[in-house]
């Protein structure tokens, strides 16, 4: 996989992926930035929902499954001094469909968690994270 970074102006740069998709990526103005875009942390967070989303709703679509929505709502906390690294992730699954069972849900979060998710088992490394998820009935 190769993904490019190009400087455009002031803190701002344009994130350039191998598969043709582009995203701003832009700092505070009190770091330089104008706000124009996500944050590089942001962005590190969001590959990881977006990670870990794919391969719950894939199980749960793979086991027949009625879903209507998944939300992966994720919270973090980073240590004060620098590298401003994350100390904690959390990752809260809201998942609604019709006649969701805990069980089959439950394990569509743990084999993302600790099996599939490349982005969750590469950052555990070195951060905590947690999982949790509630079912939302239709």
């Amino acid at each position: 996989m190769n993904v490019r970074v190009k400087w455009v102006d002031g803190m701002m740069f344009l994130g350039e992926s191998e598969s043709g998709h582009t995203v701003i990526m832009d700092g505070p103005p009190d770091l330089g930035g104008r706000n124009m875009g996500i944050r590089p942390m942001e962005m590190l967070l969001l590959g990881m929902g977006g990670c870990t989303s794919f391969d719950v709703m894939q199980i749960l679509q793979k086991g027949r499954n009625d879903i209507v929505d998944c939300v992966a709502e994720i919270s973090a906390e980073r240590v004060d001094t620098i590298p401003k690294v994350f100390s904690k992730i959390h990752v809260h699954f809201i998942v609604t469909g019709k006649d969701l069972k805990e069980n089959v849900v439950a394990r569509a979060v743990k084999l993302s968690a600790e099996k599939y998710c490349s982005a969750s088992i590469m950052l555990e490394k070195s951060v905590a994270i947690s999982h949790d998820f509630e079912i939302v009935a239709v």
